[in-house]
């Protein structure tokens, strides 16, 4: 792939930070998904901390009504967001105001394979951590997250197609 196609096929797996996909570009090329990944996320992570910042932001709110990328509203519909109560959507968004307002930054969970009971109890438990530990929760939960858009996208036995 040239560079182009590189970014414009991998620019969106890290959200809103095709940033990510250009710096592995210059690592290429992979012999699976897995080195791929390392690299994304090494980059993403070793980034000056004002990127890895404008990173954490760009990810939505769970459960918000904002315009979401089309791969983040696919994860939250599968973990059932998309049908809370409104009883529910009221706590799950005071919980993600008080968490942004504490952190700046939203809460980030990887959702595949997660109901929202998971999701509620995650957000109330995190709320009250310190920033370091979110900080490092956060990129941990993004390293997962962009690990199974990585696969679903290219994974073909274990090489990039």
């Amino acid at each position: 792939m040239s560079r182009t196609e590189f970014v414009e096929s991998l620019g969106g797996i890290f959200e809103h930070s095709p940033w990510v996909a250009e710096g592995a570009f210059q690592h290429s090329p992979f012999r699976s998904v897995g080195q791929l990944h390392d690299t994304m996320l090494e980059i993403a992570r070793t980034a000056e901390r004002s990127q890895v910042e404008a990173l954490l932001r760009a990810h939505p709110d769970l459960a918000t009504k904002l315009q979401v990328s089309p791969l983040s509203a696919a994860e939250q519909q599968g973990a059932g967001l998309d049908q809370l109560s409104p009883e529910e959507f009221t706590l799950l968004n005071d919980l993600n105001k008080k968490y942004t307002d504490t952190f700046h930054f939203p809460f980030i969970l990887a959702v595949r394979g997660k109901i929202k009971e998971d999701i509620m109890n995650a957000i109330s438990e995190r709320v009250n951590r310190s920033l370091q530990e979110e900080w490092e929760q956060a990129l941990y939960e993004i390293g997962a997250i962009t690990k199974f858009r990585l696969q679903d996208l290219l994974m073909d036995g274990g090489t990039l197609s």
